[in-house]
């Protein structure tokens, strides 16, 4: 897992430094770009709003969508098949075969198996042991499954801050212009003000764009909790069926 995301994370850095490496290099030349497409649209507005504030907004697109990456990985790989598996150990705790109950939520992947797991290693000790186990191991795997997701908030909060931080400054600019040249006319003030609209777009699409991962990973993320609630219910009542059984 930890090889996978520094591989994902190491290509969306080497796309995003390509990407503003060639802007800057863009921006240096003499001529004026031609027009041509999207993607040399998407430059020349890179450029002109400016390297130092786009470059930032470009480093917080990336690094949110690297962490997007590495929780959409996680979280898939994080879905059972609950009915399955507590199939399985319904069948073996039916027996009375613990260890086959064992064994089979330890070759499943996911939460609800290592919580399966944990709670079928301290059968022997009474359902309340059992419960207080489940209850633990359940919210240490929550605490991983929602692991990043504070990262992914903080960068859909930092662009469109660093968007208007670059407002700012393009007014900032403008204002100089109009005291250096002494005129307010609109050719004087057009620069500073398309650097500081196009900042402000530029942070406002790149929020956009991981609020709607974001979205997206939150209500997997609910969807794997209320099934790991719902599989702990059910596991519960397994434990009890199985001591009534084998435990008189």
């Amino acid at each position: 897992m930890k090889q996978l995301f520094a591989k994902a994370f190491l290509g969306l850095c080497a796309l995003g430094t390509s990407t503003v490496a060639f802007a800057q290099e863009a921006a240096g030349a003499a001529q004026p770009a031609v027009e041509g497409g999207l993607y040399q649209a998407l430059k020349v507005k890179f450029i002109e709003g400016g390297a130092d504030f786009m470059s930032t907004v470009a480093i917080a697109l990336i690094l949110g969508l690297a962490f997007c990456l590495e929780r959409i990985i996680y979280l898939n790989l994080a879905e059972t098949n609950a009915t399955k598996l507590l199939k399985g150990i319904e069948d073996a705790l039916d027996k009375g075969d613990v260890e086959a109950a064992k064994a089979i939520a330890r070759d499943t992947r996911g939460p609800i198996a290592s919580i399966a797991y944990q709670g079928l290693m301290r059968i022997d000790q009474g359902i309340d042991v059992v419960e207080k186990s489940i209850v633990s191991y359940g919210g240490v795997q929550g605490g991983l499954l929602e692991k990043n997701m504070s990262w992914i908030t903080l960068f859909i909060a930092m662009a469109p801050s660093l968007g208007f931080l670059g407002t700012v400054v393009g007014m900032v600019m403008a204002f100089d212009k109009i005291e250096q040249v002494g005129d307010i006319s609109p050719t004087v003030v057009a620069g500073g003000m398309k650097v500081a609209l196009i900042t402000t777009v530029g942070g406002l699409i790149v929020a956009l764009i991981l609020q709607i991962f974001y979205n997206y990973l939150l209500s997997k993320l609910e969807a794997i909790l209320n099934q790991m609630e719902d599989a702990s219910i059910t596991l519960l009542d397994l434990v009890i069926k199985y001591n009534l059984k084998f435990k008189k």
